[in-house]
């Protein structure tokens, strides 16, 4: 058996077209969807997602404001920076790029952004909405998983009522969120880690399985069930420098029913559901 690749740049691409569609139609009613990122710092992974979310929504029909301060940007003008632009009925969704400079509190400024523009999902209010089955942002990694089980069986979805889902990686960003979406699907989740005792039994009772840890091969090829569903939400690199993620891919999809690959898999979903969250966002107002 050799796995189905589950094709998130083709997703995306499918996806964008749906935004830049929706985005017209409100253009042509007064009103264009509008992002503000904010990076703090000259962190170069953070540089390059930047870039990358800014392109994304020049390229379908959404409006985008970068606003870069240097590292020593004072935590009460990030904070009044954040103010004015929940204010701005211009912005829809604002976006504070992660990680800060050690003397911000992370939460703090999260806590900040105005919950009806909480497009990355990461605001308490949030949360509880997806605690509870309540309409609001999704996380856009987790929810950007959601749409690719979706997105099988030539679109009819993943029938996940009963299945057994194992995520591997139990952090606010991914694990939990995604775990309450699988749950809200009716499957049967486990959460476990990579110091997880015995996470092989885990992993081969799963249908499927989700590995976000940021850990070269944290899954291989005899921990996973013939014909399983395989994320991979890692960005790690190689020996070679290559970008790979936390599955030994060439052995796994030997035995998986689907995966996803990485690069081109999980990665430009994420922003590709930042686009969706903006958009709706400015649907709501």
């Amino acid at each position: 058996m050799t796995a189905q690749l589950i094709d998130g740049n083709a997703l995306s691409k499918q996806l964008r077209a749906e935004v830049a569609q929706r985005a017209a139609t409100l253009r042509a009613r007064g009103i264009t969807p509008g992002l503000a990122v904010v990076q703090v710092g000259e962190n170069p992974a953070s540089q390059v997602y930047v870039r990358n979310k800014v392109k994304a929504c020049e390229d379908n029909g959404l409006h985008s404001v970068l606003e870069h301060y240097p590292a020593t940007l004072p935590e009460a003008d990030l904070l009044a920076r954040i103010d004015a632009l929940n204010k701005n009925p211009a912005i829809h969704g604002v976006l504070v790029q992660l990680p800060l400079p050690p003397h911000i509190d992370a939460q703090k400024v999260i806590q900040a952004i105005s919950p009806a523009k909480d497009v990355d999902g990461f605001h308490v209010a949030s949360a509880g909405a997806l605690m509870v089955g309540l309409p609001g942002f999704r996380p856009c990694t987790p929810y950007g998983c959601m749409k690719m089980l979706e997105s099988l069986n030539a679109g009819k979805g993943y029938d996940l009522r009963g299945k057994h889902a194992v995520v591997i990686g139990r952090s606010n960003i991914v694990g939990k969120p995604l775990a309450l979406m699988l749950l809200q699907k009716n499957a049967t989740v486990t959460i476990c880690h990579s110091a997880t005792q015995n996470l092989k039994a885990m992993t081969l009772q799963a249908d499927v399985i989700v590995a976000a840890v940021g850990k070269r091969n944290v899954l291989t090829a005899d921990m996973v069930k013939p014909g399983a569903v395989v994320i991979d939400v890692g960005m790690n690199r190689n020996d070679e420098g290559k970008l790979c993620g936390d599955v030994d891919f060439e052995g796994v999809r030997q035995v998986a029913g689907y995966i996803t690959p990485v690069p081109g898999g999980v990665g430009p979903m994420t922003i590709t559901m930042l686009l969706v969250n903006t958009l709706e966002a400015a649907e709501r107002s």
